[in-house]
């Protein structure tokens, strides 16, 4: 018994193509992030101290990561404000007097 095919999609890091299994729907997606990460890969390798392709894709991983967390704590400190606003808002409602 043969294992049906898996949808691949190609995408190219550094200008290399690589083949990477993903469902049709998440194709978009896909190629999207590849985008990104080609990006921050070429902004490194155009710096030209990082030469080895492995140390280039780690470094953008990490940098990549970083970027994530920063907004990741940016949305929390956002939801502690907006519960706070929502907080004051509703004592103040209870403190209208109703007719």
């Amino acid at each position: 018994m043969t294992e049906p095919t898996r949808p691949t999609t190609e995408i190219t890091l550094l200008e290399r193509s690589y083949s990477i299994a993903c469902p049709p729907e998440e194709q978009d997606k896909l190629e999207r992030a590849a985008r990104y990460l080609d990006r921050a890969m070429q902004g490194i390798h155009a710096r030209g101290r990082v030469i080895d392709r492995e140390r280039i894709a780690i470094m953008a991983a990490l940098n990549i990561a970083h970027e994530l967390l920063e907004t990741l704590d940016d949305q929390r400190v956002g939801e502690e404000n907006l519960n706070a606003l929502t907080a004051r808002l509703e004592k103040a409602l209870d403190a209208v007097p109703t007719r």
